[in-house]
């Protein structure tokens, strides 16, 4: 396939950025869309330019680092899959792709593709542990007995991968359904429940000090979401945060 690509680059996070055009000719179906741009950034550095910067890591599809608006789509038209785990096989040859970083405040772009994502780290430091005392003799976990459709909720609300996708499809660049998650894995188990209390307001009064927007459960974020995390969860933290301010 012979491919024009328009990609953000920007030389900083005070620079002014801009889409600059690029023709890649010989790209496979079977290549993942991070393999294509290992070969254009082959290309660029052999003819002695800049290569374009992108997050990358596992590239499995666990890590969530590398984040990319494709034509306009967090990590592309497949759904739920990362960026990394998108073939070429979902475009045509001839086909115009442009690839930007994920647009939000609170995600800064620090340099073309790349952007600071580090705002979830401090939602997650704010209350997404556990503090338990475990000196002495402690009980094994799989001797507390837990509800099977709580377990299950409270494992599929782990998946996250805090890729950010959530907010870079909501049009507010909500943070809901990342939190909401991080807390509903907590939330819906019996080891969570010591402080949940201090937990969801913790972390939601972080989301809202890093700048993120409002929800108006428009649910982009769920369809976009590479892991089909509910908007369930978003309903459960809202209840958890309503109980918490309304205690005392």
């Amino acid at each position: 396939m012979k491919l024009n690509l328009k990609i953000w680059r920007q030389k900083d996070a005070n620079s002014k950025g801009e889409l600059v055009d690029y023709t890649l000719d010989g790209v496979e179906g079977d290549m993942s869309f991070l393999e294509m741009l290992d070969v254009l950034n082959e290309d660029l550095i052999n003819n002695g330019k800049e290569p374009v910067h992108f997050d990358h890591d596992c590239r499995e599809g666990i890590c969530g680092t590398c984040s990319l608006q494709i034509n306009g789509e967090p990590h592309g038209p497949d759904r739920l899959v990362t960026t990394c785990q998108l073939h070429m096989r979902k475009f045509k040859d001839g086909d115009t792709i442009v690839i930007e970083p994920f647009r939000a405040t609170a995600f800064p772009v620090i340099k073309d593709l790349v952007v600071d994502r580090s705002a979830f780290d401090r939602i997650q430091q704010a209350g997404g542990y556990i503090s338990v005392n475990t000196s002495g003799n402690t009980v094994d976990a799989n001797a507390i007995p837990i509800n099977k459709h709580d377990a299950d909720d409270s494992f599929y609300a782990a998946t996250c991968i805090g890729c950010g996708a959530c907010v870079a499809a909501c049009k507010n660049a909500s943070a809901m359904l990342f939190t909401s998650a991080k807390v509903s894995q907590f939330a819906l188990l019996p080891q969570g429940r010591v402080e949940a209390t201090e937990r969801v307001q913790n972390m939601v009064r972080q989301m809202d000090l890093e700048g993120f927007g409002n929800c108006t459960n428009t649910g982009a974020c769920e369809v976009e979401c590479p892991k089909g995390i509910s908007l369930e969860n978003i309903a459960r933290m809202n209840r958890e945060y309503l109980s918490a301010t309304t205690k005392g």
